[in-house]
């Protein structure tokens, strides 16, 4: 099932392009309104997602850029050993993939994450994220989709 490994290439693609795109055309901490609820905001997150450890003193680079190393190549082995009847799980492995790839190649270049969508209601505002966040959690969102049918199928 290595052949879904395109779609890791697009993910780091797109997510790599995007975050060079802020990070040349933005100041840190600028915001763009494009709709009423949701902005592009120049951030960097040098914690985990919703900026878990951001504020650990500099470990945390490490640690995460050791834990994604490893997902990482959990993940591929993952792949490489899935029957080819199951392409869903494939490619939701390969956006799980392509997202922390790309999230590894900023902690490993920066030494933090960049971040800049930007979804809120009000003053309320979710912790802002990037393509390759979006391509996780769509990823994951695919895999549980994945284990509801499967244990439907069980079911019946």
């Amino acid at each position: 099932m290595l052949k879904w490994l395109w779609l890791t290439a697009l993910v780091i693609v797109l997510d790599q392009t995007s975050k060079l795109l802020v990070d040349h055309s933005m100041q840190l901490y600028e915001s763009i309104p494009l709709i009423p609820f949701f902005q592009l905001t120049y951030v960097r997150n040098t914690g985990a997602a919703f900026s878990f450890l951001a504020q650990a003193g500099g470990w945390q680079r490490w640690f995460f850029i050791m834990l994604s190393v490893s997902a990482s190549i959990a993940i591929a082995y993952w792949l490489k050993n899935l029957p080819k009847d199951r392409p869903w799980e494939a490619a939701a492995w390969a956006l799980v993939l392509g997202g922390a790839l790309g999230n590894l190649i900023d902690r490993i270049s920066y030494g933090y994450v960049i971040d800049f969508l930007d979804a809120f209601y009000q003053h309320w505002h979710f912790p802002a994220f990037n393509v390759a966040d979006s391509a996780i959690t769509i990823g994951v969102g695919m895999l549980l989709i994945d284990v509801v049918l499967a244990a439907r199928r069980t079911q019946t």
